[in-house]
């Protein structure tokens, strides 16, 4: 049997038997309700990430800007690894990766694609509109990479909680950069563009007045 500290109660490592497979404090930890709870997180996110996957192609072909299109074309790339890492923390408890129905992802991911739906092609108002709905996947992704990196450590599985915190800095990382690209350019642009519609629409206006009188 490999050697190592049984945790005690704090973030220890617990042993591990002959297959590599954590060894909890009590043999009833593993069937205990935190840990039913950190493995259906666990679930729900890699059912997520797969929809997460597939949501961002659909927004990469939306956006107008080639900045916006390159940044979800790399989060889908990421997203790939985080399901690949996710694979790696279920293998590490000694699980078979498991996807379970996650409908909060599947209500963001709808948002998103009423924005495509509702807004003009080409525009920036679109970019505006995409980069707060892509954020709000990353809010969503963020909210549960941190608490499950938190009970991992709780349940003294460090290797899952290391992996979990990558992933957790990666998407803090893409969140940050969606804002830098938000704030640079494309908020003003859509601004811009929202301003010479309200103008064209007032000169419209004015020219139909005229001819009435």
């Amino acid at each position: 049997m490999a050697t190592g500290n049984a945790s005690t109660g704090g973030g220890g490592n617990p042993e591990k038997n002959s297959a590599g497979t954590p060894k909890f404090v009590s043999e009833t930890e593993q069937d205990g309700p935190l840990y039913k709870f950190f493995t259906n997180g666990l679930k729900d996110i890699y059912f997520a990430e797969k929809e997460i996957k597939d949501g961002l192609k659909k927004m990469q072909e939306a956006a107008t800007t080639e900045e916006l299109k390159e940044a979800f074309e790399d989060h889908a790339l990421q997203t790939m690894k985080h399901i690949s890492r996710l694979e790696k923390v279920f293998r590490s408890m000694g699980e078979d990766p498991e996807a379970k129905k996650c409908e909060a992802i599947l209500g963001i991911l709808r948002e998103g694609e009423a924005v495509i739906e509702e807004t003009e092609e080409g525009s920036m108002t679109r970019d505006a509109a995409l980069i707060i709905a892509a954020q709000k996947v990353e809010h969503y992704e963020i909210a549960s990479y941190g608490g499950l990196a938190a009970l991992a450590e709780t349940l003294g599985l460090s290797e899952a909680s290391n992996l979990l915190h990558r992933t957790l800095d990666e998407e803090d990382q893409t969140d940050r950069q969606l804002t830098d690209i938000a704030e640079s350019f494309i908020n003003f642009s859509a601004k811009r563009d929202t301003d010479e519609v309200e103008e064209s629409s007032s000169r419209a206006l004015k020219r139909r007045g005229t001819a009435v009188h």
